[in-house]
């Protein structure tokens, strides 16, 4: 019974650890402070039970970026999807009631000292983006993203293929330089 604890709490630490390292970053002074309330599997299927969905599956990736997912998502290797996929609901900055209303697609990981070491890709025909302040740090987004919704940021992220906006509110309201990022196609509004 001991033992079993040992590696529960073991397991628990290292996620903590893990969390904290995608729930700040140097590059976004937004998420500078860890989140020690969220927890996860670390397994590569999701066990969220409050703010993060860590995974290399694609299909828990979808679902943590859908309305019901949560208000952080981060990717542990390059996924692949051969269908658009839709970020859609509303989500505040640390999963909190009264945080601002933010959200991250975190694609690297990085070291305790905050430096990234891996950066992953996103395949995907298009990606839908219908969440208030979605900010995705770092990596590559292959295929296209249509931005149905404002104050969408792209930070340290390269997008292989085009941008879309719905209106040009939302193309205004836009943040497709932050610390690097790239839009290797057309930047329009629809």
């Amino acid at each position: 019974m001991i033992s079993k604890k040992l590696i529960t709490l073991g397991t628990l630490a290292a996620t903590v650890l893990v969390l904290g390292a995608c729930n700040s970053d140097n590059k976004d002074s937004k998420d500078s402070s860890s989140d020690s309330k969220t927890e996860t599997s670390m397994s590569s299927s999701v066990d969220a039970v409050s703010g993060a969905s860590i995974s290399d599956k694609p299909e828990v990736i979808e679902k943590a970026l859908g309305k019901d997912g949560n208000w952080i998502v981060a990717a542990t290797a390059d996924i692949t999807f051969d269908k658009d996929v839709t970020v859609s609901g509303e989500f505040h900055d640390k999963g909190e009631a009264s945080g601002d209303i933010y959200r991250k697609l975190a694609l690297y990981a990085q070291d305790s000292d905050k430096k990234v070491t891996d950066e992953y890709t996103l395949t995907v025909p298009e990606l839908v983006v219908e969440t208030e302040n979605f900010n995705i740090v770092n990596g590559t987004v292959k295929g296209d993203i249509m931005v149905k919704a404002n104050g969408f940021v792209l930070n340290g992220t390269k997008v292989d293929g085009k941008v879309t906006f719905e209106k040009e509110e939302y193309k205004t309201s836009a943040t497709l330089d932050k610390e690097g990022a790239e839009v290797t196609g057309d930047v329009t509004v629809k």
